[in-house]
């Protein structure tokens, strides 16, 4: 490697660093929790997606032991060499009865999942139509694909559907929506049942990225079709938040889809397949979220209580009932600033900037969990009146 690529990207770094917008890291030395050691010090945490609070479920971690005893550590080879266990199978099953999908194919990750979806299912003669603020794997899988490409305005369904007609005026011979769920930045839920009004009406096919959803919203945290009454064709998803929060994601749709996936979706094929802790975990989390009224409950009464305590102090937050609750602040540097006044008060958030949100919407962004006690809420709240005072954002 030559020292000019090497003093390139040293420059490179600096410049991120100028701007405001490097990102660091932080060690944490306790299980995830709404209160973790961080720094050798106790610090509340809200910035996980530990929406359920199960990352550190004694159920689950005992689920994982268990499994790791009697199928062993992991499977060393992909899943159609030597790399399925009959507990694989189970989890997709299982997983697909819970979403109300024929069957459900397992990956490394969401971002494996969403990144393999697009190319086996579309071709040159297909559109996919995708949301402006869709997660970054949406946008890389659909880059894989040789389908041609339109985009719609956030949650703009006078746009969606000008795409629609254009789409069809092109001769698109299928079309799929693609869209998030949920807008992990600003917790704001896609409007699915117009989305899917208008998909029968232009006869095209809907894919929801439900990773901020499942195992929280609607009835039995069955996700965001379920929350809005609707069916959609396929749902992406994680393991690695609401339920459990460690890794693993998964495509839930028709038979036929599913069947081809494991024959051409890239991910899937060329992988490791989720060790046996991770899926014997996965399956007892899925029964937890399924008993779980009582945590969803609990989740959402935090959330209500977290943004009208917020709200008083004077923050700017998002509208939205999701346990994302986003602090407004603007620019990178004051979302760092602010961010670091809130560790030396005792709370452990995350600044959020360009490239990750537009800029100029740097924020905070705030997330809820159920095991978060009340009392740790309140002194959250006062950290934020500390800091934000502190940095000029409320008086």
């Amino acid at each position: 490697m030559t020292q000019a690529f090497l003093s390139h990207v040293t420059d490179t770094l600096a410049e991120i660093d100028a701007e405001g917008m490097m990102k660091r890291e932080r060690l944490i030395t306790t299980p995830q929790g709404g209160e973790i050691a961080v720094a050798e010090r106790e610090v509340i945490n809200l910035c996980a997606n530990n929406y359920l609070g199960l990352a550190d479920h004694p159920e689950l971690i005992a689920t994982a032991k268990e499994a790791m005893d009697e199928k062993g550590f992991g499977m060393a080879s992909v899943r159609f060499i030597c790399g399925t266990q009959d507990i694989h199978r189970e989890l997709e099953q299982k997983l697909a009865g819970f979403l109300g999908h024929d069957d459900s194919i397992l990956f490394a990750a969401c971002f494996d999942a969403n990144g393999g979806l697009f190319e086996p299912l579309l071709g040159p003669e297909d559109a996919v139509i995708s949301d402006a603020l869709n997660h970054a794997s949406i946008i890389d899988g659909i880059r894989l694909c040789k389908a041609k490409r339109y985009r719609y305005a956030n949650s703009d369904m006078a746009d969606l559907e000008a795409k629609l007609k254009q789409a069809r005026e092109d001769g698109a011979r299928f079309i799929m929506i693609a869209t998030d769920g949920v807008f992990s930045m600003d917790g704001y839920l896609a409007n699915l049942p117009e989305i899917v009004a208008l998909a029968e009406k232009y006869e095209a096919l809907v894919m929801v990225d439900d990773c901020h959803s499942t195992g929280f919203m609607g009835p039995k945290g069955a996700g965001t079709p379920a929350h809005h009454g609707v069916k959609v064709d396929i749902v992406t998803g994680t393991l690695g938040k609401a339920l459990g929060g460690a890794i693993g994601g998964y495509i839930a749709g028709p038979q036929p889809v599913i069947d081809l996936l494991r024959q051409r979706a890239r991910p899937y094929l060329f992988s490791n397949s989720l060790p046996s802790s991770i899926v014997r975990a996965g399956i007892r989390a899925l029964e937890l979220v399924e008993d779980g009224d009582d945590l969803r409950a609990r989740l959402f009464e935090n959330t209500e209580y977290w943004r009208a305590g917020l709200e008083k102090l004077g923050f700017d937050l998002l509208p939205g009932e999701h346990p994302i609750v986003p602090v407004m602040l603007g620019e990178a540097q004051l979302a760092q600033d602010m961010a670091a006044r809130l560790f030396e008060e005792g709370v452990y958030v995350s600044g959020f900037f360009f490239p990750v949100v537009p800029r100029g919407q740097a924020r905070i962004r705030t997330q809820m969990n159920a095991a978060l006690t009340r009392e740790q809420l309140d002194r959250a709240l006062k950290a934020f009146e500390v800091a934000g005072k502190a940095c000029g954002v409320i008086e």
